[in-house]
Formats: structure tokens, sequence, C-alpha cells
């Protein structure tokens, strides 16, 4: 925990001039002693600088220092100004500001990442900014270093709405009724052995209107409840109700207690001349499903919602998807804990419902809702929890959303795995490359195998037992998960039916400790080698796995005078380079995308705006120009090829991409779970949809097992081919 300095002590502290001795400057708190300093013989004003030095032997990947001042000011903005020197950087040095909650840590968090301070430079001044969030209540400022080299750091000024904090008049904030309820901080107290169809419907109902609630009721929006906590207080009358008219009695009864709301002024409004998808609210003016007084009570909330540009528990990311930093993760769950596992429903069901860009592509939202509430609250215990939190993920049908922090209990499960990567190719699951030279020879597996049977199961049925656990967007990105992890199980001996040539096998192969395999080996589909390289036939080839924004102009430049340039996004680009490369494509400003982005201000409306535009660039590149793509063509690297297929004349070869796109969102979730979902809609410019149906080739190549058995790569033959003819 980082240091509280004094209001009086500030301004000696953030010029660094307090008594020093040499080692961690005095008031702040160094990540590792062992590489911060206070330094006299290099400063920007005054007797002492604070100095961060790190070589190959210092520990972690970064260090940093910083001080933590309590928030007891008011404003809008924090900005931090401070002079940084460096000397041979080799990752990145910056100023660091960051805005910490009484309940939820790391509200808000700005560390100059973005700008890439590195090399050598002489004293140069820097500003970051943050908005002041109304909950946060601690301010950490400082510095940091990522990498190797050294930065100094001096004459820091922390400004309030552009004035001295010094100047700022000190109040006393008073907690928040979230800070102050601590009722459920052991557990939600409720225990469920079965659920009834009353009881279901009676839930299903409680969900939607908590949801409801919690995006539209300002003393919730505002963070002045403890909303989960308010959810685990109703839990159990909603429980006893033994039918419809009595649960909704009981949640009329339950929104009057949380206040009525005041007359909005001014009220918000939902803009109509730009949207994409209008708020699901019909439902709120059902009085056969909700009763008369619910309905009227839901439907004066929604007439008098306030204009916020953000809430308590969802905010705006810079880049346009929604936040949800303020969520609680329930660290010590232990499962069962019904109230918490219904939490985790209740929260991702309603993220979906209100934030997802594509939640009109989902078959019956729900119904999933109504069916997942038994088996999500039912669950004995975590394994099967997160399993049943997978099921209701995976039914999105959005590539970007998963249970990553529970892949290890995604079925198949187990520790190990045989050495190989497998590809479905020709919809068949076929070894196209090792996870390690030496134990792939040992297992008898050969590159082109085609796998039929494991541990005696046919795979047609291990793959359809698995599949609805596989979170994708289409079938061609659930194949390539379910690819990488289809032989995993326990370790040892596992028996193993191939196709081979005319014929079948059998045999015994060893499943090998994961740690000992390279799991990222050969699931690129792009050439080896370098990412420029000239092919046969004068044809310029340049993959995205290892592109460099710095090099650009110089891949461009090497091109010139070729009959074409083969761009591979066959892969994850290194580097977002859609628009830095794609401006040496185009002749004129090109938009390629358009987006739709969430409402704060109206939950479960998304707006169309204008998406990417390309830019002309000289070097201008005007040969013919090939892009391939397949089914690890995802997210980044379908913009990407959206955006060079803005070219004039360019064409897509390959396969269908993963349809998973838009910028992510991520879902804390009960547990210490992680998920995500796409943030912001992508679209054509026309406005014909992306997900889903990913970025569909002009010309459709796909691999073949006999090709993979011959070692070609038969979607760059078929480029090369239609670069230089027969």
């Amino acid at each position: 925990m980082a240091l509280r300095p004094e209001r009086s002590q500030l301004q000696s502290l953030l010029n660094f001039e307090m008594p020093q001795d040499g080692g961690v400057p005095a008031g702040w708190k160094a990540s590792q002693s062992s590489t911060v300093f206070t330094d006299r013989s290099i400063v920007h004003s005054g007797q002492w600088s604070a100095r961060i030095e790190r070589n190959t032997d210092s520990p972690a990947a970064f260090s940093g220092f910083e001080t933590l001042i309590p928030i007891d000011f008011l404003g809008t903005t924090i900005e931090l100004r401070g002079f940084l020197r460096t000397r041979d950087v080799k990752g990145f040095a910056g100023l660091l500001m960051r805005e910490d909650g009484a309940v939820v840590k790391n509200l808000v968090l700005s560390d100059m990442s973005s700008q890439t301070i590195k090399g050598t430079s002489d004293w140069t001044e820097y500003t970051i900014r943050l908005p002041l969030r109304p909950e946060a209540r601690e301010l950490a400022i400082g510095a940091l270093l990522s990498g190797r080299g050294t930065v100094w750091v001096d004459d820091l000024q922390l400004l309030i709405d552009g004035k001295p904090i010094l100047d700022a008049p000190h109040v006393d904030i008073p907690l928040s009724g979230f800070e102050l309820d601590h009722e459920f901080d052991k557990g939600s107290g409720i225990r469920v052995d079965e659920l009834s169809k009353v009881q279901i419907g009676n839930l299903a109902a409680l969900g939607k209107v908590w949801g409801f609630l919690k995006y539209h009721h300002p003393d919730i929006t505002s963070g002045r409840r403890n909303w989960d906590y308010d959810l685990f207080r109703v839990l159990p009358k909603v429980l006893a109700a033994t039918d419809r008219v009595a649960s909704n009695a009981a949640l009329a009864q339950w929104v009057a207690d949380v206040g009525s709301v005041a007359p909005c002024s001014p009220c918000a409004t939902l803009e109509t001349a730009d949207l994409h998808l209008r708020p699901d609210l019909k439902w709120i003016a059902d009085q056969r499903y909700l009763g008369r007084d619910l309905s009227r009570a839901l439907q004066r909330i929604y007439v008098n919602r306030p204009v916020r540009d953000r809430q308590f528990y969802v905010s705006r990311a810079p880049n346009g998807q929604p936040s949800f930093d303020d969520e609680l993760t329930y660290g010590a769950l232990k499962v069962p804990d019904a109230g918490i596992q219904l939490l985790a429903l209740f929260r991702f069901w309603n993220i979906v419902e209100y934030w997802s860009p594509y939640r009109n592509l989902i078959s019956d939202w729900n119904r999933v809702l109504r069916d997942f509430i038994p088996r999500v609250v039912l669950a004995k215990d975590s394994d099967d929890y997160q399993r049943q939190l997978m099921l209701v993920i995976a039914a999105i049908q959005d590539g970007h959303a998963n249970l990553l922090s529970s892949l290890r209990v995604r079925p198949p499960i187990g520790d190990c795995q045989l050495p190989v990567n497998l590809r479905f190719v020709e919809n068949r699951p076929v070894v196209t490359g090792n996870t390690s030279d030496e134990l792939a020879k040992k297992s008898g597996l050969q590159i082109g195998d085609v796998v039929t049977k494991i541990d005696g199961q046919p795979v047609t049925k291990l793959v359809s037992e698995i599949a609805p656990y596989y979170a994708a967007s289409n079938e061609a990105g659930r194949l390539r998960d379910i690819g990488r992890s289809l032989t995993r199980g326990k370790c040892g001996e596992v028996s193993v039916a191939v196709l081979r040539g005319s014929g079948t096998l059998e045999f015994n192969a060893e499943r090998v400790p994961l740690a000992k395999l390279d799991l990222t080996r050969d699931r690129r589909h792009d050439l080896p080698g370098e990412t420029f390289q000239m092919l046969a036939g004068n044809v310029a080839y340049l993959k995205l796995s290892s592109v460099k924004i710095d090099q650009v102009s110089a891949y461009i430049e090497a091109a010139a005078d070729t009959k074409g340039l083969i761009i591979d996004i066959r892969n994850y680009p290194s580097e977002f380079v859609a628009y830095p490369l794609g401006s040496h494509l185009v002749s004129n400003p090109t938009v390629f995308a358009s987006n739709t982005f969430t409402d704060i201000v109206n939950p479960g409306a998304f707006h169309w705006r204008t998406g990417g535009t390309i830019t002309p660039d000289l070097p201008h590149y005007s040969g013919k120009i090939l892009i391939l793509v397949d089914e690890n063509s995802q997210s980044q690297s379908e913009t990407t090829a959206m955006a060079f297929r803005a070219a004039p004349g360019a064409i897509i070869i390959g396969s269908t991409t993963a349809g998973t796109d838009g910028n992510v969102s991520g879902i804390p979730l009960p547990g210490r779970l992680q998920s995500m979902i796409s943030g912001i809609g992508v679209f054509h410019p026309d406005h014909k949809p992306t997900q889903r149906i990913g970025i569909v080739p002009d010309i459709v190549v796909r691999p073949t097992i006999a090709g993979i058995r011959a070692g070609r790569d038969e979607v760059l033959e078929a480029a090369i081919h239609r670069m230089v003819g027969p």
C-alpha cells in the first residue's frame, strides 16, 4: 500500500524536495525498491528528482512508485503534469494516475502506455487526465518504467479542474449506502435444493426487473445502493411466493422501498434518426405479466430517467465500448451459494440485454434466462457452476464471449493432451502441426492423419457433446477452438484411430503435460520466415502476425514495381496496421466500415456512426492486392481485412473468417471469473452485418486433406496463380 501524505506536504512531495537519503523518494512507495531512487545529479529543478532504473536483471516486468491522496475535494477533471527524461528505454516510461473506490479498486487508470515513450530524450513535460469519478475515494499518482532503461521524474503538478490541488477546497464526502452495506459480505445465505416451475417463472421476472432497475433507477445508477445485496434481500420473498401475483406484489413493494423517483429535469430522450437497435422494453407495460402496481412503477421510472453520461455499473470506455469495472467479483465464493450463483446469471443476462450490440441476433434470450435459472442455481460444485455459465455465454454466439478464467473445466477436461495440432479440414480433424517435434514423433501421429476416434469414442460424437461449451460466432470459429482442445484428457496413454492414406490405423499415443508443449506453435496459417518476403513471379508477400507499424513505409517501398502484394491475415496482427498500412493502398479517403455504439442514457439502444475511414498517404502502392483470410482471422484481423479490401481492385481469397468483431468489454462474474462480449457493432459501410457471417471471401479457397499431406499451402498457391496467371 502506498503512503498517504498530508495535503500540507504535497508541494514538496510533488517536487521531490522532502528530505531524501538517495533511496526510494520520501513520501512514495516503490513496487520494486531495488530499481527506484532519488537523484541529485540529474534534476529538472531544485535539488532532487526521482529515478527508475532497470536492466536485464531487474525483477518483474516493470517498476514504479506511487503515493495515495485522499479524494477530499470536488471537481470534474484531475490532471497530473510532470517532466520526464529518458535514457535507453526499451519498453515505455510514463506518469501514472489511478482512482480507487472504497469498494471497487482501480475505477479508472491512465499510465501513458499508449504514448510509447521510449529511447533517449531530454526533459519533456507530459500530461495525463482522468474524469473524477463520484465514487472515487483515493487517488494514486506516480510514474513507471516497463522493460529496460532509465527514466527521471521531476516537478509534478496535480490540478483539479485546471487549478492546483492546494487551492481546491477541502470537503467531507460522506460514504454512500453502497459503501456502508456489508450485510452479505460473507455470502448471500440463500440455499436452494430444488425449484418449481412457479419459482423459475418468478425468478425470471425478478431477473428482468432487477436488471431494468439497475440501469434506470437513479438511486442505483448513481451508486448509492449495493444492488447485488438488494437482490439477496428480495430473493427469499420471491422464492416463497406461491404464484405470480404474490411474487409481483413482493417486487412492487421492493421497488417502492428503493424509493420514489423525482420528476426528471432534463429528461432523457431517445434519438431515433440514427437508431439501429431500440431498447426492448415493451414488457414493462405488460400488466398481465407484472401486475398493475409493478408495471406502473417501472414505467414511471423509465419516463423519469435523468440524463447521465455514465452510470455506476456501466460507463463508456475511451474506444466506445461499455465498461463494467465496478462489478464485484466475490472472490471468496464457495459453491453452493444460490444467491450469488443466481446473481452471476442475472448480471451476464442483463449486460447482454442492454449492452450487447448484437443482441438482436440471439435466438430467444428470454428463454435462455428461464432455462438456465435451475441449472445455474442448483449447481452443487464450482466446476459445474462454471460449466453452466459457459453454456449461457455460448448461447449468445459471440466469439469474444467466453469464460476465459475457466477454460481448465471446459470439456474435454484434463491436464495433458497429444503433442499435435488438429485443424478441421473438410470438416474432419486433421493433424496439421506439432506442439513438440520430439514428443509428436514418439506419439506415432503424422501430418495429414485424420483422427476418427479418441479413447474408443468416435470424434463426431465427442465433438457434438462438447460443442455447446465453445462460445463462437460461427461454426468455423467453433471448430477452430475445438480442434485445439480435442485431444485433451488424463495424462498417459490413450487409444487413437486415424485415417492415413487409404487405410485405418489404431494405436496408443501418450498425452503429455501441457507445460511441455508449445500450444501457440503452428496455429497460424501464414508462411514461416520474414514478415516481408519476395515470392516467385515478382510477387510481394506480407504477413501481419509479425508486422511493425514503424516499418510500413519500408514494406511498401520494397513492394514497389512488383506484380502484386499478398497480405496474409490468416493470423492475428502483431500491431494494428489497418490505418497505417491501408493509407498506402488507397488514392482517396475511403470509408471501410460503419459502427454502432451503445447509449448510456438509453440502455439497450445502439446508434449508427461512421466507422473507419482511411486517408491516403505516400508512398502509394498501385499494384494488385490480394488478402488471405480463414478461420484464424478474427476481430482485429477482420477489421483489417475490411480496411484493405477498400483498396481499388483488392480481392479477398480464402475461407470464412470467425465472424467476431467489435472492441471487447470485460465482464467480471462472481467467483472471480471473467467473461467478455463484443462492445461495439461492426458492419460494412452499407450497414450489412459482419458478426457471425465474417468477411466473406471474393474467391473461396479451402485447404484439403490431400494438400495438408502434401505440405501445400493451397490458399497461397491460389493467390499466386491469380497474380501471375498460368
